[in-house]
């Protein structure tokens, strides 16, 4: 089976929807990705779809394949033509675009690692939450 997404004309996902191997396959039964978009578009009169791979995500494939354009697509993705990559919303206006894993990071990096003496903690819970205004990683500890 195949994925495809269905794009607005705007390149958002609008759909995903399932093909059967034998309607992606060309004349030498090899599976191929513009025979599956020209089914889709006969059965459903609509001319905008990418292959999608169920198994890849970050840019990386979970089998160790091949990935395909850096995340499965969901409804609300964008398809990015120019890298060729699906990505998500982006989560801050500062936020910057890794076309590597098709995934969007703060300016300064990942946030900081919890400690051993916060991950332990069983009165209190730990995380940083991204401050746009600050352009940092703000600690935040709610009590259980």
């Amino acid at each position: 089976m195949a994925h495809y997404a269905k794009l607005a004309a705007n390149n958002k996902v609008i759909g995903v929807h399932v093909v059967a191997d034998a309607d992606c396959q060309n004349a030498s039964g090899v599976e191929d990705e513009e025979v599956g978009r020209q089914f889709l578009e006969r059965i459903h009169s609509w001319p905008f779809w990418k292959k999608t791979s169920y198994n890849t995500s970050g840019g990386t494939h979970k089998d160790g394949g091949t990935a395909l354009r850096g995340n499965y697509a969901g409804i609300g993705m964008t398809y990015d033509e120019d890298n060729d990559i699906f990505i998500g919303k982006k989560p801050y206006a500062s936020w910057v675009l890794n076309t590597t894993t098709a995934s969007w990071h703060s300016p300064i990096g990942d946030a900081p690692e919890l400690t051993a003496e916060q991950t332990a903690d069983e009165a209190n819970t730990y995380r940083y939450n991204w401050n746009e205004s600050g352009q940092s990683w703000d600690l935040v500890t709610t009590v259980i």
